[in-house]
């Protein structure tokens, strides 16, 4: 795979076997798929299409069974697990669908949890303050995630999962136990993210209206690209 397009997701040929019982599911049959640097794409489908498979292998949450997936510069078939864990650490950021913050912790201690996890000592950057600002949770980080909405704590788990500056931030379907109304502001702070700061986002959904706030839409279907 060519070193030099640029792209900061490349993948050709991508295949995902899982074995079940005694028989093999092909999850992934041949993804080709290049991603820009500051793009925000949806990746649309239906359950069992093979999205979240896709989302996990990007993630360095699980590894390919054959195809070539270069992240941020980085050959995923090459990585062990150790290197996988670091690129989860350093490079990509997670939202995801039940916002996971940890109930015993603040806001503001779940995210400096995720700072301390990626390795980061260092003070808080004037991006980082001006992205609290932009998420509008600066008040409230000395909340538990009980005493937030909904809303409130999938901003938090935005915040975390862009903490640590990731080259990519993946939302698995960060709007869905969200009601309409905190959807679309979710989507909208995504959207500005990505608008304002640069920040390359591979969404998942199953949402044509959360899709439509994307650059771009790929439509999945039997673990393959239909459009």
């Amino acid at each position: 795979m060519s070193k030099s397009s640029g792209s900061i997701i490349e993948i050709q040929g991508l295949r995902k076997v899982f074995r079940v019982g005694k028989v093999d599911v092909e999850a992934l049959r041949g993804i080709d798929l290049d991603v820009e640097p500051g793009e925000f794409l949806a990746i649309v489908g239906p359950s069992g299409s093979g999205k979240s498979t896709l989302f996990h292998i990007i993630g360095g949450l699980t590894p390919p069974t054959a195809g070539a997936v270069r992240v941020a510069n980085q050959d995923l078939t090459a990585l062990g697990d150790a290197g996988r864990t670091r690129l989860r650490k350093t490079t990509v950021g997670f939202v995801f669908q039940k916002f996971n913050l940890l109930p015993i912790l603040t806001a503001g201690d779940n995210i400096a949890l995720a700072r301390h996890i990626g390795g980061n000592r260092d003070g808080e950057s004037d991006r980082f303050r001006e992205v609290l600002e932009l998420l509008g949770i600066s008040e409230r980080l000395k909340h538990k995630p009980s005493e937030l909405s909904g809303g409130e704590q999938q901003r938090v788990a935005i915040a975390r999962g862009i903490v640590n500056h990731p080259a990519i931030l993946l939302a698995d379907e960060p709007t869905g136990n969200l009601d309409s109304q905190n959807s679309q502001t979710v989507l909208a702070l995504l959207r500005d993210l990505n608008e304002r700061m640069g920040q390359t986002i591979l969404m998942i959904t199953h949402n044509p209206e959360a899709a439509a706030y994307a650059h771009r839409i790929v439509n999945m279907r039997d673990g393959r690209i239909v459009s």
